[in-house]
């Protein structure tokens, strides 16, 4: 029987649907068109996603990894189609989500000479990727291919790069194309598996640290729900009766209703779990990156805590915290192997009072004087049970859908974490819609993020995907403005988003259904009827109070000592961390 004469292009495009690719995001564009061509010409399994920018496809990639913990691919083209890319690159990086972006390229010999729509995008994108490829030979493409899929998604996953001269892709291929195992891979120094093999040491001096505890806390971060550890951290928790609490990310890796569990810490976390931390004598951080967002000042974190903290990354060890004991290891096994060396034991009276704080400070919310995000957000919850999927942009509403969103499930809290992406909400539920259709997909967002990806608007209605799309309108730029009435005397300077468009009408636009909610006393009904609706995408436009601010708040670079509870009663310095 003769060989099949393929192209480069066919022949990515088959290595990837051996892989199991189900969907590719992008937009196409000349020097990927072999590789759009290619999708026509090979039969496969994968369906192309047509998105209307580049960065809402790389955000629709990264809400499917989020959901599913599988990688989805990214296909654009040179120049500025690749170039639009790099923010969903850097925001899938940065919290650690495996994504694949594969890019056209201009041709080999024209490549440093300024030809159109010539861009290196190789050089452009080694700061915000795991790795990337420059691919210079045609029978290479598979074996990159697989090693791409290698990296993203083991270790400590993240994004990778694929840029491929329209050349490559176009011409033919001679070599070998399937293989599966890791053996043809070109990737020295790199051994992921180690992350498996857990210092049986360190795990019996963490263990001695935890018998001796009498107030400790496990904190539990994005890590943790990559590991997919929630039933073995669930024992431990349960073992050890210790409270626990998460990052932003680490949200739902344990249900939130639970009666241990303390909710989100940091600078808009619940009083109680801030006031855990700076009460603690022991804290286990399993899968968290000890980011500035929930330490505060590093020198006064957990001061009189021995610090445990695990983490695939060895980086990550001793670059904001210096802890007691170092486990370098994939979360799921080192807890795994914690579970062998603890005994069970109570701690009804730290828990009693933790339960005193939740009691004396409970998240809460006015009532009165207009409609309120956190009404909103919590109608949601109370309607889904905390089971829903949901997606977020970044701002007050991010805070506060973290706040009274009380997740049930894992892998269903999306929000940008550490690159804070607006424009990443409504994109990532697309593509959280994609990955599990027959779940709820609800995205929270302000109406300054929706305005970058609300062209996506398209994409949401030609797939029929029924995402609660969520517009929280306050017509300002919540969060920024909130620091400037605090720290900034109030002098407001590019926040007021006046022209704002007429969210429902332009929904309608788009032939989505689109809804108003202006009164505090229709929300549970407006809900109602979206949470009902499944012919397609539906928009609900919240017109809310102005000027709400979030609180609890820690001022970035304060201590966690120094959290905000209510309003401040004088003026406020500036504060010396980031936003």
């Amino acid at each position: 029987m003769a060989k099949e004469k393929l192209d480069g292009a066919q022949a990515l495009i088959k290595t990837l649907d051996d892989l199991g690719v189900e969907y590719i995001f992008g937009y196409s564009g000349g020097a990927a068109i072999p590789i759009f061509d290619a999708l026509e010409t090979v039969k496969s399994n994968i369906q192309f996603v047509l998105a209307r920018h580049e960065q809402g496809a790389c955000h629709m990639a990264d809400g499917y990894a989020r959901a599913t913990g599988k990688p989805a691919v990214v296909l654009v083209t040179s120049g500025p189609g690749a170039g639009n890319t790099i923010t969903g690159l850097m925001t899938a990086q940065m919290d650690s989500v495996p994504m694949i972006v594969i890019c056209g390229q201009q041709v080999t010999w024209m490549l440093g000479k300024d030809a159109f729509q010539e861009a290196d995008i190789f050089g452009i994108t080694i700061p915000v990727v795991k790795h990337n490829y420059l691919v210079k030979k045609t029978n290479d493409l598979p074996r990159i291919a697989r090693e791409a899929f290698h990296i993203a998604t083991s270790g400590r996953p993240g994004a990778v790069l694929i840029d491929i001269p329209k050349d490559i892709s176009s011409a033919p291929f001679t070599g070998k194309l399937k293989s599966k195992t890791s053996e043809d891979f070109d990737l020295p120094g790199y051994h992921p598996e180690k992350a498996f093999n857990i210092d049986p040491a360190a795990i019996q001096e963490a263990a001695a640290l935890i018998k001796k505890a009498k107030r400790p806390v496990i904190l539990a971060g994005q890590g943790s729900m990559i590991a997919r550890s929630e039933k073995e951290l669930l024992q431990l928790v349960e073992m050890l009766d210790c409270p626990f609490t998460t990052t932003l990310l680490g949200k739902g890796i344990l249900p939130e209703t639970h009666p241990l569990s303390l909710g989100m810490l940091g600078m808009h976390g619940t009083a109680y779990a801030n006031k855990a931390m700076v009460e603690c004598d022991l804290l286990l951080n399993i899968g968290s990156r000890f980011d500035d967002r929930i330490i505060g000042q590093p020198d006064k974190f957990c001061a009189d805590a021995k610090i445990i903290h695990i983490d695939i990354d060895h980086a990550e060890m001793n670059k904001m915290i210096s802890p007691d004991v170092e486990i370098v290891g994939d979360a799921k096994a080192a807890v795994s192997a914690l579970l062998t060396e603890v005994e069970a034991t109570k701690h009804a009276e730290w828990n009693k009072h933790l339960n005193g704080y939740k009691k004396k400070y409970p998240l809460g919310y006015r009532k009165q004087g207009g409609l309120r995000m956190q009404q909103v957000i919590d109608s949601f919850n109370t309607q889904t049970k905390g089971e829903a999927i949901v997606t977020t942009d970044v701002g007050q509403h991010q805070m506060w859908a973290a706040q009274f969103y009380r997740n049930a499930k894992t892998h269903s809290w999306l929000s940008s974490g550490g690159a804070g992406t607006m424009g990443f909400g409504f994109p990532a539920a697309i593509g959280a819609a994609f990955a599990c259709p027959d779940r709820d997909v609800i995205t929270f967002c302000g109406d300054g993020g929706f305005q970058m990806t609300l062209f996506e608007l398209a994409t949401a209605a030609i797939h029929k995907l029924p995402i609660k799309i969520v517009v929280l309108n306050n017509h300002y730029l919540g969060m920024v403005r909130q620091w400037q009435e605090l720290f900034f005397d109030d002098r407001l300077s590019g926040v007021d988003l006046e022209g704002n468009p007429d969210f429902v009408k332009l929904a309608q636009a788009y032939g989505i259904k689109a809804l108003n909610i202006k009164r505090p006393a229709d929300v549970d009904r407006v809900v109602k009827q979206a949470l009902e609706y499944n012919e397609g995408p539906i928009l609900i436009n919240a017109e809310c109070v102005k000027t709400d601010n979030v609180f609890p708040m820690i001022p970035a670079g304060a201590a966690l000592e120094d959290m905000l509870i209510e309003p401040p009663k004088h003026k406020m310095a500036k504060p010396t961390g980031s936003t």
